[in-house]
């Protein structure tokens, strides 16, 4: 099969989230199986210095509105996986996050900067476009390239089929009405059943009402966004196409994540020789400034601090944790609230918190493989993961049942199958009391280091996942 895996984000090169981990990740593995996967991706800065040979193979003209015409240049990453890089300078050529210009706030015109991207995927899957190569599947992934299934169904002749991967349902691509004529659509898709979402058009609603299928990047999170309570305003068009809706569980890159070969690691280690990872915990204190203390349980975070990720209830009990007693330590950025009192509490209690502001990878790595416990009390999750990650490095997470939380997490109440600790309200209360288990837990080696196994014994590859992809694909092309 044939298939355009469009996206706005791509690892390593340029990523905020798990859609860039996810566009660097998923297309090797779906070519791994033999099928012919090209992705196509704004030329970013990152990406034109990291393929300064990217050749011009195509100019698409005549988008409609106010989209102007780029060039499409071809590259190939190190992995052999084909590279369609959509080169406007005047939309892509900025520096920093993709989305954000310099003072935080959303670029004015990324409607048009996402509507030439989501333009340019339907031209490659039409009869208009001017490549000997015409993709049976475009896989479109989140808002930024949810427009394309529209322009396949409002402006493509002999359209390719289409499935769109919802990430994360919160982020959806409003945009006023005049943005209906400037990305060059027929008055006839400003309805509820096209683009119109409460006045405002969507760029994801459009997607979710086009696509030919809908995916999500976990079975507990497609339930979930089926209900009014975590639908955001879409559960009703959710529910009507749920026969077209599927979760397959994200993978991780395990040569990237793997503690036996990860250049990031002071020592490496494995199921076989897990000691070793106490020195990685002495060497994390040692860089970040805490007491080296083997018998203190070191709690880790790595995420964006915002209340989506449960990070206000976390700081709330963060003097309790500490006097359970255990250390903390955080690495991520957000929200201006958050930042400030996670700072504040470290500057408080230097020795036992220590917080870095901002992302960096290495020390994400060097945190999975030196932390006891990794804290997750997200209140919606739709994959995650750092989850996987901790399993892999035998860090027991701590969770809440959400999304893929959910089904990648086993409580140690499972004797059997237990890797962690899952709570259920998105309360204070209730992840502190996860906490106090898992602290406890710590503090019995043998059940602590049956947790271990059984987490880094679980399969987080891509294989599984790309396989339920192809089932998927083959589905949409019976």
């Amino acid at each position: 099969m044939k298939v355009l895996f469009a996206t706005s984000e791509m690892a390593p090169w340029v990523k905020t989230g798990g859609l860039g981990d996810v566009s660097g990740a998923l297309p090797a593995a779906l070519r791994s199986i033999g099928h012919d996967v090209r992705v196509l991706v704004p030329a970013y800065p990152a990406l034109l210095q990291a393929f300064p040979g990217a050749t011009e193979i195509a100019r698409p003209h005549w988008l409609g509105g106010l989209l102007p015409t780029p060039s499409l240049r071809q590259a190939l990453t190190p992995d052999g996986t084909p590279l369609l890089l959509l080169d406007y300078g005047h939309y892509y050529d900025r520096p920093g996050n993709p989305y954000l210009g310099p003072e935080g706030r959303d670029w004015l015109d990324n409607h048009l900067r996402f509507g030439l991207l989501s333009r340019v995927a339907a031209w490659l899957g039409s009869e208009a476009s001017t490549l000997n190569w015409m993709p049976d599947i475009i896989h479109c992934n989140d808002w930024q390239t949810g427009m394309a299934p529209a322009y396949l169904a409002y402006r493509a002749e002999r359209p390719a089929k289409s499935l769109l991967t919802v990430h994360n349902l919160a982020f959806q691509g409003l945009f006023d009405h005049a943005s209906l004529f400037e990305l060059g659509l027929p008055d006839a898709a400003w309805s509820m059943h096209g683009v119109e979402y409460h006045g405002y058009l969507s760029f994801l609603k459009a997607g979710l009402q086009h696509a030919t299928a809908i995916s999500t990047v976990s079975p507990t999170y497609a339930r979930e966004i089926q209900t009014d309570a975590e639908g955001m305003g879409l559960a009703g068009l959710l529910r009507h196409r749920a026969s077209d809706l599927t979760g397959i569980l994200n993978g991780i890159d395990t040569r990237d994540w793997d503690p036996l070969r990860d250049r990031h690691l002071p020592r490496h280690y494995g199921p076989r020789r897990i000691d070793d990872k106490a020195i990685n915990k002495a060497r994390l204190q040692e860089e970040v400034g805490l007491e080296v203390r083997a018998d203190l349980p070191l709690l880790a975070v790595v995420s964006r601090l915002t209340e989506q990720k449960g990070l206000d209830l976390f700081l709330a009990i963060a003097q309790k944790t500490i006097d359970l007693p255990a250390q903390i330590v955080v690495l991520g950025s957000g929200a201006h609230a958050l930042e400030h009192g996670w700072s504040a509490f470290a500057h408080r209690h230097p020795g036992r918190c220590a917080v870095r502001i901002g992302f960096d990878e290495g020390f994400a790595h060097r945190i999975e493989a030196g932390a006891d416990i990794f804290v997750m009390p997200s209140r919606f999750e739709p994959c995650g993961l750092n989850q996987m990650y901790s399993l892999r490095y035998g860090t027991p997470p701590v969770v809440r049942a959400t999304g893929g939380l959910a089904d990648t997490v086993i409580d140690a109440a499972d004797e059997r199958h237990g890797n962690g600790f899952v709570f259920g309200p998105p309360t204070a209360e209730a992840l502190l009391d996860a906490l106090r288990r898992a602290v406890a837990a710590f503090r019995d080696p043998v059940l602590w280091r049956k947790l271990q196994k059984h987490g880094m014994a679980r399969d987080s590859s891509w294989a599984e996942s790309a396989g339920h992809y192809i089932a998927l694909y083959k589905k949409l092309l019976d």
